[in-house]
């Protein structure tokens, strides 16, 4: 199946609302706007972080890789919304180097 076709068949297979998201995220993605994550120099020495915390994007996509499910991460950092788990995703797509960098930083640390 071409990579196009594969989005096509789920499209089919969705509410309205789950194209509605779906779509938010690929505008999000195409734009790199990431209006759920910032960085401030004051808070985590700067690293990208869900906005309203502290929680940094490389922690949570170190985790995701480490086995950790959405469900895991939600329970276990309340201040997240599922919303936020699809801005740090979108953000560690668009960003890769620079988050397998702040893992391996934190790691050595």
């Amino acid at each position: 199946m071409s990579v196009v076709k594969e989005p096509e068949a789920l499209l089919a297979k969705m509410s309205r609302a789950e194209k509605a998201q779906f779509l938010q995220v690929v505008v999000r993605d195409i734009g790199e706007a990431f209006p759920g994550v910032e960085s401030n120099p004051d808070v985590m020495g700067g690293d990208p972080c869900i906005v309203r915390t502290r929680i940094p994007i490389w922690l949570l996509e170190q985790a995701r890789r480490l086995g950790a499910t959405e469900a895991d991460l939600l329970a276990d950092y309340p201040s997240l919304r599922a919303e936020d788990l699809v801005n740090a995703w979108a953000y560690a797509r668009a960003h890769q180097d620079e988050i397998d960098r702040l893992i391996q930083e934190h790691e050595s640390a």
